[in-house]
């Protein structure tokens, strides 16, 4: 009799930012990590993620490169935020009181 064969995952990578998407589905053994993963889907190899600490997830929770996998699992490699969340909500805001101060201007 044949020992079982060992579990397998199969794990899509994907790294998104403006004009490019790296999208990488990988087959690992069983268990398997998140760094695992990102090393086996080769995405390291893009110029910005080189040598940076990275920001993951898996379906949109955030983790860590250490979270342990499961058979059809999401990982996402986040870039770093351009802005403040709160600081471009501010920005809009203003964009906004300008409009309508414009818009209510006598003529």
């Amino acid at each position: 009799m044949n020992p079982p064969e060992p579990a397998r995952l199969r794990i899509t990578v994907v790294y998104l930012r403006p004009g490019h998407a790296f999208e990488r589905t990988v087959v690992l053994p069983a268990p398997a990590t998140v760094a695992a993963a990102i090393e086996a889907s080769g995405v390291r190899s893009l110029a910005e993620l080189a040598g940076r600490q990275l920001q993951v997830g898996v379906f949109g929770e955030p983790g860590g490169l250490a979270d342990a996998l499961h058979d059809g699992d999401r990982v996402e490699i986040y870039r770093p935020l351009s802005i403040d969340p709160k600081e471009a909500r501010r920005i809009r805001a203003a964009v906004r009181r300008k409009r309508r101060a414009g818009a209510m201007a006598p003529r």
